[in-house]
């Protein structure tokens, strides 16, 4: 299994932050590799929020659905792959002032098939590598 827990601060309001993150229609503007994600409903996420994401990863093309399974509205929700990898993790945004915020993206893979397996450390080293330049990009994109 792998496991990561990225934290970045961004000089942006939490609000502004929490918009973009909390809105899987948003994640190709800051999540690299993310080709497509079709939320339904469309729109910042509440319980129950699928989404139908094709991204590019490793070489590979992954096809993944998912769903919203806890919401603590303008803080943090929880998801959950529902097909695709075996995935799940949630988003975090806390203020540090009225013009400043940490956000944390903690995410939980395991891998299903023997060849993935083997390679955990490196698809590791990668996934950490993609998550903290994916938090510099959403960073760049609320403006700061």
């Amino acid at each position: 299994m792998i496991e990561l827990q990225e934290v970045g601060e961004i000089a942006c309001a939490a609000a502004r932050v929490w918009a973009v993150v909390a809105d899987y229609g948003q994640d190709p503007r800051w999540r690299k590799g993310v080709e497509t994600m079709a939320p339904r409903p469309e729109g910042i996420v509440r319980v129950g929020t699928t989404t139908a994401e094709v991204m590019r990863f490793a070489g590979r093309t992954y096809r993944n659905g998912g769903e919203v399974i806890q919401v603590d509205p303008g803080r943090s929700f929880a998801w959950r792959t529902t097909s695709g990898i075996d995935a799940e993790g949630d988003r975090l945004v806390e203020p540090l002032g009225a013009d400043r915020c940490r956000f944390t993206f903690h995410v939980r893979v395991t891998p299903r098939v023997a060849s993935e397996r083997l390679l955990e450390p490196a698809l590791r080293w990668l996934l950490r590598r993609s998550i903290r330049a994916d938090i510099c990009r959403l960073a760049g994109l609320c403006g700061s």
